[in-house]
């Protein structure tokens, strides 16, 4: 999915454009309740995940709270990387001050997203959490604190959506593959091509 509002294509679910409150499920399926969130959706890397809740964060200046709830991803830890990054920010080497994960490096988004999003946003951690209904107080919580907007939208990174390109390969059981620019591979074509 790729708008100009989340203009880093993703895994994620959008609801109220206008709510203050988005969800990071790390690893979890959670049914969010769509007309009290902006967007949700996992989060798995300390990394690249981290960088793209960032730049979709900040490109929606309705948003004012970012829940982490979910289980933490082992070895990635990137539940508790993210929190560390809204804390601590990042140092001139890009890592994320203070992270646990195995690799907590910001190089996609510049310095000033990071502290635009530690500005706007206010982490709630509930890392480890995976009850609906102790999730669902939070995105209340934060929808009682009432905040306004956050100025003008703030593009850290663009991506375009391209179509899915096709490699083909002579004498191959499986002659062609549709691969998507991230990567992801679609149903095998089954045959030959002679």
């Amino acid at each position: 999915m790729n708008s100009e509002l989340y203009p880093w294509p993703g895994k994620y679910e959008t609801g109220d454009h206008k709510s203050p409150v988005a969800v990071v499920t790390l690893d979890e399926k959670f049914e969010i309740p769509p007309h009290r969130t902006a967007i949700w959706g996992p989060m798995k890397t300390e990394n690249l995940g981290i960088e793209k809740v960032v730049a979709n964060t900040i490109s929606n200046p309705y948003i004012r709270f970012l829940i982490v709830c979910g289980k933490e991803i082992r070895g990635h830890k990137s539940g508790a990387s993210l929190v560390c990054l809204a804390m601590n920010g990042i140092d001139d080497m890009g890592r994320i001050i203070d992270a646990p994960g195995a690799v907590p490096y910001i190089e996609n988004i510049n310095q000033d997203a990071v502290e635009r999003f530690r500005d706007q946003v206010e982490v709630i951690d509930l890392v480890g959490t995976t009850d609906i209904e102790e999730i669902c107080k939070a995105i209340d919580t934060a929808h009682k604190k009432d905040p306004s907007t956050y100025g003008e939208p703030y593009i850290a990174l663009s991506i375009k959506e391209k179509k899915m390109s096709k490699l083909e390969a002579d004498l191959a059981l499986h002659a062609s593959l549709n691969v998507s620019p991230w990567g992801d591979i679609s149903p095998l074509e089954a045959g030959i091509n002679v």
